[in-house]
């Protein structure tokens, strides 16, 4: 459901992708199961190549037109929806995987932490002997010169390691690549996208060119691993084209501008993409009366696409009409019964459909969604409100004070974890659980 976007602080990267600054951005994220789902199947084959489990590394999705993506605490790699609409195919896509996953595996993040720290040092040392020239010298002057001349060294350091990463990370992502059996055709073609920003002054230039310098030693690189490599030519199966196209349809229909969407997928193109954006745009509008043929037509098509009934329920609950889009929810958990973000959406609706009987299949299916993915917030304060209408206050108090926690309101976490424990069994996994968050309140409030 891309319409939730939840307001986050992420760390920007700097001057290489790896490299997160001190000041934190406010980014946009965006939760969505099918696109979600399609990064994860893009990233699987490449992330085994390099010895990781494909779910051991998160996929995060930005909702900013810019083109970026860069890896930052730990095992996490982040996507701007702005590249993905601008690759023109998965290929593209894969091969910026890939590349990042060299930062990862090369443990690139650490690297530059480090060696910011020293530059830091050297352009402090260089502001030291500045000021040293000038009481050497007697003349004032003498000191902005050196400092400016100290810092630019220190830059010049920085920029020649940041490139070397690059590199590294190339050579170990067209690696990943061929141990995937995947063409490094598509990173050769992002970065020729890349290439035509190089004419742009700094400022106009896409995040991903001011953090991912490109050489064109970069460049000659690829192209001599495509010269020797025996899967250049060997195209992906006919299915990433569906799933990219589709996911670029859907993105194109909740971000852009809806004039924008209906040039791109005009009433005279019959195609599902086409159809797919353009049901989000009448949704948007809000046309319902216009939106809702077109799904039904989808889903008539592909019966059992879990996204075209996510959408449709997703039309429904959305005007008011909450029992309505239980059906099709319902239809889209039967289809991938471990998704949570699908589960959290059923219940949300179960809840809002003011339908008592429907509140233990709720928090069945939050606890099923907590069990695959404890880190959505949505999911807590529902399963909160839904022990609450049932009665179970100890439960309701327990997840708002685990809430409270990870939001760091420590207080608010401790008061919620004794009201918890008050209403619990003692001893019982719930009550420890509400004890854990109190001394763990308790302990961080020191």
């Amino acid at each position: 459901m891309v319409k939730r976007i939840v307001r986050v602080l992420v760390a920007a990267a700097l001057l290489a992708v790896a490299v997160p600054s001190a000041n934190a951005q406010q980014m946009n994220f965006i939760r969505d199961a099918e696109a979600e789902n399609i990064m994860r199947f893009y990233a699987a084959p490449i992330f085994r190549a390099g010895g990781f489990d494909p779910k051991a590394i998160q996929i995060h999705l930005i909702a900013d037109r810019s083109l970026n993506a860069f890896v930052s605490n730990g095992l996490n790699m982040y996507f701007f929806t702005g590249l993905i609409m601008r690759a023109d195919n998965a290929e593209q896509v894969m091969g910026v995987m890939a590349h990042e996953l060299g930062h990862i595996v090369g443990g690139h993040l650490a690297r530059m932490d480090e060696k910011m720290r020293q530059a830091q040092k050297q352009s402090i040392y260089a502001m030291a002997l500045g000021a040293l020239a000038a009481v050497a010298t007697g003349n004032p002057g003498a000191a902005p010169a050196a400092i400016l001349g100290g810092q630019q060294a220190v830059m010049a350091s920085v920029l020649s390691y940041s490139r070397t990463q690059e590199s590294a990370a190339d050579q170990a992502g067209l690696k990943y690549l061929d141990e995937a059996g995947i063409s490094a055709q598509g990173l050769y073609d992002f970065f020729k996208i890349l290439e035509g920003q190089e004419l742009l002054a700094v400022g106009r230039q896409d995040p991903y060119m001011r953090t991912h310098p490109l050489t064109p030693e970069r460049m000659a690189a690829v192209q001599a691993h495509l010269a020797k490599s025996p899967y250049t030519n060997k195209p992906l199966p006919p299915i990433y084209a569906v799933m990219h196209n589709r996911m670029k349809a859907k993105l194109a229909g909740f971000m852009d501008p809806p004039a924008q969407v209906m040039r791109k997928y005009p009433e005279t193109d019959n195609s599902i993409d086409a159809r797919y954006a353009r049901s989000i745009v009448y949704y948007r509008q809000p046309d319902l009366a216009k939106a809702l043929p077109v799904i039904w037509g989808l889903i008539a098509e592909e019966p059992k696409n879990p996204y075209f009934h996510e959408l449709k329920g997703q039309m429904l609950f959305e005007n008011g009409r909450a029992a309505e889009a239980i059906p099709n929810y319902q239809q889209a958990v039967d289809t991938l019964p471990d998704n949570a973000l699908l589960r959290t959406e059923l219940a949300q609706a179960q809840i809002e459909s003011q339908d008592m009987s429907l509140n233990k299949a709720a928090i069945a299916n939050l606890e099923k969604a907590r069990d695959i993915d404890d880190d959505n917030a949505q999911t807590l304060r529902l399963l909160a409100t839904a022990y609450g209408r049932d009665g179970q206050v100890g439960m309701a108090a327990l997840i708002q004070a685990d809430l409270a926690l990870g939001y760091g309101r420590n207080g608010e976490a401790r008061v919620l974890a004794e009201r918890a424990m008050q209403n619990l069994r003692q001893g019982s996994p719930a009550w420890q659980r509400a004890n854990d968050i109190k001394h763990a309140a308790e302990t961080e409030k020191q």
